[in-house]
């Protein structure tokens, strides 16, 4: 057996292109409405806690419907159900934007982090079933793309905060774009099941009677194979709260704490998430030269004394630039907890994916009531902290991703059949 990639197809070519409009969709409708965060609160009237509990709904959404999405996933393929989920998302959003209360925006938002959650499963299953016909790594690209996705979706808002367009008018018109979007890839996504055998010139019994082999040969799950799964969870969950402290209040502490005007203040979620997009487009490179965990080390040490400093000394353009080396420091950990889980032994293939997917939400969960009582209490400044904190934890635990040279345990639940054996 040999480990020469596979040679893409023309569809296998085009699965690859609608899956990164997929994933740029999808970054894009959400990031659409972070910048506005702050008109909503204001035209609510609500409080800082009121408005982080609020802001909650989005993620405790995605943890109900995240286990579901698999089901969902096998019942109708992952193509069909991310492009659902977007058309959904989208709905979520425009009612966001709509909302006459705090209830009615908690419960919009929860219908968004829902089908977020679903559409997130869904296209990361078929760009990893889109991998596996490439027999390379190229789902960092996606998640890169997800990011450009919402920097597109962040400086779409902030335009239209400078035409002082109407919030419905804005996100129905955002939504309705990418809606189609997705509509469009969906024509050009793989055909047919979704399953972690599918090989590319490999005849249908043997890639089954392969399956059947990983599956006597899989061993039990350990109590080191739980550790190591919880400490990866720590690691996306770092990232995400990274990510989340931008989402939910960079716009904020940039317009309220530092009195900076609202296009600017948008700014601190773009710098986050344009830092995040170039370290995701280079971190491949990156991984191949110095090796997984202390890309992650590297990275997390940036966040966390990069915004660090930034808090200590609060500017406008400090803070700015505090939110990009944040963004740019965490790139790389979210793919790397997953692509890591998902090769852990005595985990069935997809499985430690899903888990680190579902269980990272939790700190979408945790963070904006978090930040928001500590806001209350202390000021918001004091609330960001939760950056450098987590830049601090990752740090850490990064020791449980693969170091220089160690390259196997990257690859996500690799399936080697007939003459093919794919490398992520």
């Amino acid at each position: 057996m040999t480990s020469t990639p596979a040679v893409p197809t023309r569809q296998d070519r085009r699965a690859r292109a609608a899956v990164a409009a997929l994933f740029l969709t999808n970054g894009a409708l959400f990031a659409n409405l972070i910048p506005r965060y702050p008109e909503i609160k204001a035209g609510l009237d609500l409080g800082d806690a009121t408005y982080g509990l609020a802001l909650a709904a989005f993620p405790a959404g995605a943890i109900a419907a995240g286990l579901a999405a698999g089901a969902l996933v096998r019942r109708f393929g992952s193509a069909r159900t991310a492009v659902a989920g977007t058309a959904l998302t989208a709905l979520g959003v425009l009612g966001a934007g709509s909302a006459p209360g705090v209830a009615a925006l908690a419960g919009v938002l929860a219908l968004a982090g829902a089908m977020d959650a679903v559409t997130d499963v869904a296209q990361n299953a078929h760009g990893l079933r889109v991998q596996r016909r490439y027999g390379r790594s190229i789902i960092n690209g996606f998640h890169a793309l997800w990011s450009i996705g919402a920097v597109l979706g962040g400086s779409a808002a902030a335009g239209a905060i400078a035409l002082d367009l109407p919030l419905p008018v804005h996100l129905g018109v955002s939504g309705a774009v990418f809606v189609a979007v997705a509509l469009v890839a969906l024509r050009f996504l793989l055909p047919g099941p979704d399953g972690p055998g599918e090989q590319v010139d490999v005849d249908v019994v043997d890639a089954a009677e392969e399956a059947a082999s990983v599956r006597r040969r899989r061993p039990v799950v350990g109590p080191r194979t739980a550790l190591v799964l919880a400490a990866l969870v720590v690691v996306a969950v770092g990232g995400t709260l990274v990510e989340d402290a931008g989402n939910t209040w960079g716009a904020l502490y940039l317009s309220r704490s530092l009195e900076a005007p609202a296009t600017v203040a948008a700014f601190g979620y773009i710098a986050l998430v344009g830092a995040q997009t170039v370290g995701r487009l280079v971190g491949d490179r990156l991984v191949d030269r110095f090796g997984q965990r202390a890309v992650a080390r590297t990275g997390a040490l940036v966040a966390a004394v990069g915004m660090g400093a930034a808090l200590a000394v609060p500017t406008v353009a400090g803070t700015v630039a505090g939110f990009g080396l944040a963004g740019l420091g965490v790139a790389t950990l979210v793919p790397a907890a997953m692509q890591q889980a998902d090769a852990l032994p005595g985990l069935r293939p997809g499985t430690g994916l899903t888990l680190v997917s579902w269980l990272m939400r939790l700190g979408f969960l945790a963070s904006p009531p978090l930040v928001g009582l500590v806001a209350d209490s202390a000021g918001l400044r004091v609330g960001l902290l939760v950056v450098p904190l987590a830049g601090v934890a990752v740090a850490v635990l990064a020791q449980v991703l693969p170091g220089r040279g160690d390259r196997g345990s990257l690859d996500p639940q690799p399936v080697t059949v007939g003459t093919t054996s794919p490398r992520a």
